[in-house]
């Protein structure tokens, strides 16, 4: 099955025109014609199997011919990460995380992140392929990027967790992450966060986690969480 998203769709829609780019890669790219059948999704769990009725490459009309729910996940998953200095790893953060399963990503900016900038166009994009490509009906919520201190000062609920690489004293994440709760968990940048940062994140509640005995990059790390909390809730 391949899988399309049209983000207007629902249940009060019987017929939806696709943009053009779209449209031209379903008619021209893959020679889909009338009368054969598209899967769609909006990205809010539904999943529409639609009939193409006019296969018209600038601006391609189906019909929808039925509908279907998935429910959501018991937990919320939010990743909160600090983008890496080589944007292509981010992004690899982002294609993996989504296929893996995550609800929620945050680009947070701190003291030592040599990253500083993000592009919240090209990172949706990324978000929106990996949904697709693994057959997900939920597209993740991608926040735009935030400074460290203006985050931590906003309430957060949930199980809180802060993986960083100091000799402080840390518990095994995959002790502390319970089945259908939500989560949060911070990860920093390469130069890792800060002693102040670190500070203010226990005093806001957050544990402060190992994800192993290995030094990970910050991307792996983010990666290594999310199949964490997506094996204890799958499990």
């Amino acid at each position: 099955m391949q899988l399309f998203y049209n983000a207007s769709l629902d249940n009060s829609i019987s017929q939806v025109t696709f943009p053009s780019e779209e449209s031209r890669h379903i008619i021209k790219v893959l020679r889909k014609k009338e009368g054969d059948l598209l899967h769609i999704t909006n990205g809010k769990g539904d999943l529409f199997e639609a009939e193409i009725v006019d296969s018209n490459p600038k601006k391609c009309k189906v019909q929808v011919v039925s509908h279907s729910k998935k429910h959501p996940t018991k937990h919320w998953l939010h990743m909160v990460v600090a983008p890496t200095k080589m944007n292509d790893r981010f992004e690899w953060f982002l294609e993996k995380a989504t296929e893996i399963g995550v609800n929620e990503i945050t680009p947070i900016i701190c003291e030592q992140s040599e990253r500083k900038v993000v592009k919240p166009e090209r990172l949706q994009k990324v978000v929106l392929s990996a949904m697709k490509q693994s057959l997900q009906t939920y597209l993740p919520k991608l926040n735009p990027a935030i400074n460290f201190k203006d985050f931590i000062e906003n309430d957060q609920h949930g199980l809180l967790f802060i993986a960083h690489c100091e000799d402080d004293e840390k518990t095994e994440l995959k002790r502390r992450v319970a089945p259908d709760n939500d989560v949060t968990i911070l990860i920093g940048p390469e130069g890792d966060f800060s002693r102040r940062e670190i500070t203010l994140a226990r005093e806001k509640g957050f544990l402060p986690v190992s994800l192993g005995k290995n030094r990970l990059r910050t991307e792996t790390a983010a990666i290594v969480a999310c199949t964490t909390v997506a094996l204890i809730n799958n499990g």
